[in-house]
């Protein structure tokens, strides 16, 4: 047989493997997600339906999920990193898991101060948080501003969760990037004064601490307050009817917000069709499906909040670019430490 055609027909086998290989690889998308499968896995076997691409799932705790990338390096089959808090996707971004990607539609979906400058990640939902009080015991005309916490009013009337919590983190690390250092250290050296009790549980905790009348006030993400009023615990439903959220700071930057937001990883082998799943992430659907599901605010313009939400009132967000909660974190816990915040 000839040898310049058993070369071409090996170079065209060759090729056809290949190309079928890319085929497969661009079927499907594995997802690390620090969001609870409930939350998101309805999501994605919608997309799996309309996409044709296979979504393959691994849920964890957001710290847990990092720590893996980071192990399993060049070699971790993830393909799109899902967690919550800007300080969290940053933190992956430094540890060089993540790579840029660029999307009209992600650019255009999701505000300028919702995703990492250079590309990395992208919010894909927005939360705040605000204050929660006594409707009992407090009036609203009694609150202002974050700043306003640490009026000797409020002495042992103030319940928080730990500062190990990233939440409370990138709070800290907003007004560094307000404030700078020493008025961000006077203020929080001030909030632990006010102190109702050590610091301890989640943000529900702290809802059900206020009820109870452990404490007036709480800081809390306000999907918590959300959940715990749809919740099928009876007692988590009346401890939420007796307090009402507050969105402080409204004459000046407006409320704290923070992101559950996603990223390529650097690893990923199906880019194409991890973009693909991401840009369905911010559809007009999946954006009201989130806001109705899990009581989170549209991150993309337009959608409507879930009828919930919409009972809060409207509220003005600090306009804060969201990186900056990840530059400011390490300094936000040494600040924290040194105020005492346990």
């Amino acid at each position: 047989m000839n040898t310049n055609f058993i070369s071409k027909l090996y170079s065209a086998i060759a090729l056809g493997m290949l190309l079928i290989a890319s085929v497969v690889s661009a079927t499907e998308v594995n997802i690390y997600s620090a969001r609870k499968e409930d939350l998101i896995k309805p999501i994605l076997q919608e997309f799996e339906k309309k996409s044709g691409i296979e979504v393959n799932l691994i849920t964890g705790k957001a710290d847990a999920l990092l720590q893996r990338l980071i192990s399993e390096g060049k070699n971790s089959p993830a393909d799109i990193l899902i967690t919550t808090d800007a300080g969290r996707l940053y933190r992956a971004k430094n540890a060089n898991v993540l790579q840029s990607i660029t999307s009209d539609v992600l650019v255009d979906s999701i505000p300028e101060q919702y995703r990492d400058p250079e590309g990395y990640w992208y919010g894909l939902t927005l939360r705040a948080r605000p204050i929660v009080y006594a409707l009992d015991r407090v009036k609203p005309e009694q609150l202002s501003t974050y700043e306003a916490l640490t009026d000797s009013k409020w002495k042992q009337k103030i319940c928080i969760r730990s500062s190990d919590n990233i939440y409370n983190q990138s709070l800290i690390a907003s007004f560094l990037a307000h404030w700078g250092e020493e008025k961000t250290l006077a203020w929080t050296s001030s909030l632990v004064k006010n102190f109702a009790r050590p610091p301890q549980g989640g943000d529900r905790d702290q809802i059900k601490a206020v009820a109870s009348g452990q404490c007036d006030i709480a800081l809390v993400n306000n999907y918590y307050l959300g959940n715990m009023l749809t919740s099928k615990d009876e007692s988590e439903v009346e401890a939420a009817k007796k307090v009402k959220i507050y969105w402080p700071n409204q004459e000046d930057r407006g409320a704290h917000v923070n992101i559950s937001g996603a990223a390529i990883t650097t690893s990923s082998k199906n880019q194409a069709a991890a973009i693909q799943l991401l840009e369905y992430l911010v559809s007009d659907t999946t954006q009201q499906w989130y806001a109705e599901k899990n009581l989170e605010y549209p991150i993309k313009p337009g959608i409507q909040p879930s009828e919930i939400l919409q009972s809060w009132g409207e509220f003005k967000a600090d306009s804060l670019s969201l990186h900056q909660l990840g530059e400011y974190n390490a300094k936000a816990v040494i600040i924290m430490d040194q105020a005492q915040w346990k």
